[in-house]
């Protein structure tokens, strides 16, 4: 069975800095795009950044040039390092793969709260 789990979250203040890392485990033997959602109280889940297993990164408008997708195949694992926090950046973030060329995988997500 193939888990997603998700680490780094937690509270910054505004123009702070955080690191998300997210490992993908299990029955794996193939992992194409890797990325980041995030969905704030009463709004739709949203792109934040994905990476395909080569190739350019895509980001969302409204965390471009502040943040940086990257990923680690030896390790499975996609990170999200994060600068120039704003409050709106507040929400769940959610890691995603798709994995075995199958199935897209969740996470379970990650609070990053921005506030002072």
């Amino acid at each position: 069975q193939v888990q997603l789990v998700e680490s780094g979250g937690g509270l910054v203040q505004p123009g702070g800095s955080l690191r998300l890392s997210c490992t993908a485990s299990g029955s794996i033997f193939r992992i194409d795009t890797m990325g980041w959602y995030c969905q704030a109280p009463g709004k739709q889940r949203e792109l934040v950044a994905t990476i395909p297993s080569g190739g350019s990164a895509t980001y969302g408008d409204s965390v471009k040039g502040r943040f940086t997708i990257s990923r680690d195949n030896a390790k499975n694992t996609v990170y999200l390092q994060m600068h120039s926090l704003k409050p709106e950046d507040t929400a769940v973030y959610y890691c995603t793969a798709f994995i075995n060329n199958r199935h897209n995988y969740w996470g379970q997500g990650t609070q990053v709260t921005v506030s002072s």
